[in-house]
């Protein structure tokens, strides 16, 4: 390991900023299949017909080209904005770091809509009238019944969605943001040991999609222990 004698504290901070970019994303992308669920699921045709539009542009256009699309188009829009107050400004950058996160929060939350719309679509109808025979209020039937019988439906999908989330982290190196393959891509230059290098990332990568994955088992048997319990 003395190879990287000199590189720890940036693979370290690289790792931080992984994580970052994944707790923002995953927040995102799950606000965001919500309410796309939601809007699919509604009575409105004018929300049906937005959250239709959503799902089809995210899930069918590439991620890396979404990004790019993203992190630029974001850019030339604020510039235009700010040139509206101030016509002297030049040029607003967004952050690789805001303009990654969103772009995987969009398109990861276009697949989650789906998810938590079939899982929706799971509950049991029975309990549902059962809370509104109890005069439960629409939100609290949503927050209540919905969301707790929704959740464990969408949970072995959900667990695929943050290691893709997880994954999908890397492709913002392209962006200039300093997380973990772009540390391994400046240490290349320095240390021409490629191979080793996107190694030890890999190495990375694949422990944290582990924990990810052991988490996401270890809330499923929570949320399906009163299903194994009335058998």
């Amino acid at each position: 390991m003395s190879l990287l004698s000199g590189w720890w504290d940036d693979f370290f901070f690289g790792l931080l900023m992984v994580l970052r970019i994944f707790a923002v994303a995953l927040v995102l992308a799950v606000a965001l299949g919500l309410l796309g669920a939601s809007a699919k699921l509604s009575g409105s045709r004018v929300l049906r017909t937005v959250a239709q539009g959503y799902t089809v542009v995210f899930r069918g256009t590439p991620e890396l080209l979404v990004l790019l699309l993203f992190y630029f188009g974001m850019a030339l829009t604020l510039t235009w904005i700010a040139r509206l107050f101030d016509p002297s400004v030049q040029f607003v950058d967004l952050p690789p770091f805001w303009a990654g996160s969103i772009a995987i929060g969009l398109i990861v939350g276009a697949y989650m809509t789906e998810t938590f719309r079939g899982a929706f679509l799971g509950v049991d109808r029975g309990q549902i009238e059962a809370a509104r025979a109890l005069s439960l209020k629409p939100h609290q039937v949503f927050w209540y019944v919905r969301i707790p019988q929704m959740w464990r439906l969408a949970l072995p999908n959900f667990g695929n969605h943050m290691l893709s989330i997880m994954k999908d982290t890397a492709l913002i190196s392209i962006i200039g943001l300093e997380e973990i393959l772009f540390v391994a891509k400046m240490a290349n230059s320095v240390l021409h040991r490629p191979f080793t290098l996107y190694v030890i990332v890999a190495i990375i990568y694949l422990a944290m999609t582990t924990v990810i994955t052991w988490a996401v088992g270890q809330l499923e048997v929570r949320a399906n222990r009163h299903v194994r319990g009335a058998r």
